[in-house]
């Protein structure tokens, strides 16, 4: 055996850890919950929103912080345009449940405090599958739907990025 196959698989020489590296806060990190539901209207009206709070130190999201408040039907945009736009294959939501929202059920269907929690967890898995992917990342869409108040459904469609610099270029 030579010696430059014995180099190769030597151990790479590493600086000793101390205190601020193995307690501060990681190299990247980004962070989203869905918490606080809470159910608003009445009758046909009635509908269940959701508290999504994102944390995060990568330099592509414009606020390091954000809590929106967002309902199904918001995460179904965005499942919807994920998988017009971009390249990446977009995961499930959770069901619909059609069979909860019949009339003349014995329980509050699909505002039963167990069905809310079941749907919270499938959102929360569903949202950050989807942050975590470097090119959805770069989606504007995923952008306003974790940063904005409120969806513009009317923007156009495009790499956030891209967005950003045609936004730079008007600006000057």
């Amino acid at each position: 055996m030579s010696d430059t196959a014995v180099a190769d698989t030597r151990r790479l020489n590493s600086k000793p850890q101390d205190l601020t590296d193995a307690y501060g806060p990681p190299s990247n990190f980004l962070e989203i919950d869905i918490f606080n539901p809470q159910t608003v209207g009445v009758g046909r009206a009635r509908f269940t929103t959701y508290e999504v709070r994102m944390r995060t130190n990568l330099p592509i999201f414009k606020l390091k912080e954000s809590c929106v408040r967002r309902r199904y039907s918001d995460f179904e945009w965005l499942k919807n345009e994920l998988e017009r736009d971009s390249k990446i294959v977009v995961p499930p939501l959770p069901g619909k449940a059609l069979k909860r929202q019949l009339p003349f059920r014995g329980d509050e269907g699909i505002f039963e405090e167990s069905f809310i929690e079941e749907r919270r967890q499938g959102l929360e898995q569903f949202i950050n599958k989807i942050a975590g992917h470097p090119l959805a990342q770069n989606e504007r869409c995923l952008h306003m739907f974790l940063q904005e108040e409120a969806i513009d459904r009317n923007y156009v469609p495009g790499k956030w990025l891209l967005g950003l610099w045609l936004l730079l270029g008007r600006l000057r």
